[in-house]
């Protein structure tokens, strides 16, 4: 385990925010057919922590995703932000991507391996790599919008 930080985070058009206190250290990838269709991706990418230790600033929606477990999420952009169970638990899970400044977390394991058939999404270290700022069709939509791209 490594250090406890107080971190926040929230929706991506600002409805919901929290702060967190997190190990992120504690941070995982679940590929569970679940989460990958909650969040849309191939994994859910997660850091655990005590429910107790997150102060909710703009009160997140929560959808009952099964008969054992609660999403937060906004209702207003459709930021998923976490996974809890139902009953019987002081811990909760918050998505990594919705902190403001996700660097400092690092997955320890990957779970829900039973669902894992997206292998090849797992070591992308060879792919090219672009730049926001360098896709040209981007920026100039961003501009023509009056904004600047998102860094």
């Amino acid at each position: 385990m490594g250090a406890t930080v107080e971190k926040d985070g929230g929706c991506q058009c600002g409805r919901v925010r929290y702060s967190a206190r997190v190990d992120p250290a504690e941070a995982y990838l679940c590929h569970c057919r679940m989460c990958q269709r909650a969040t849309g991706g191939f994994a859910a990418s997660f850091v655990n922590t005590q429910q107790a230790d997150i102060t909710w600033r703009g009160e997140p929606d929560w959808y009952d995703s099964s008969p054992i477990a609660q999403r937060p999420f906004c209702s207003h952009c459709g930021t998923p932000l976490g996974f809890r169970f139902r009953e019987g638990s002081t811990k909760m899970d918050l998505t990594v991507g919705s902190f403001d400044d996700p660097s400092p977390f690092r997955p320890k394991h990957h779970f829900g391996m039973e669902s894992l058939v997206h292998e090849s999404w797992l070591d992308t270290a060879a792919l090219p790599r672009i730049r926001t700022d360098e896709y040209d069709v981007l920026v100039q939509k961003w501009k023509a919008a009056g904004a600047e791209p998102p860094q």
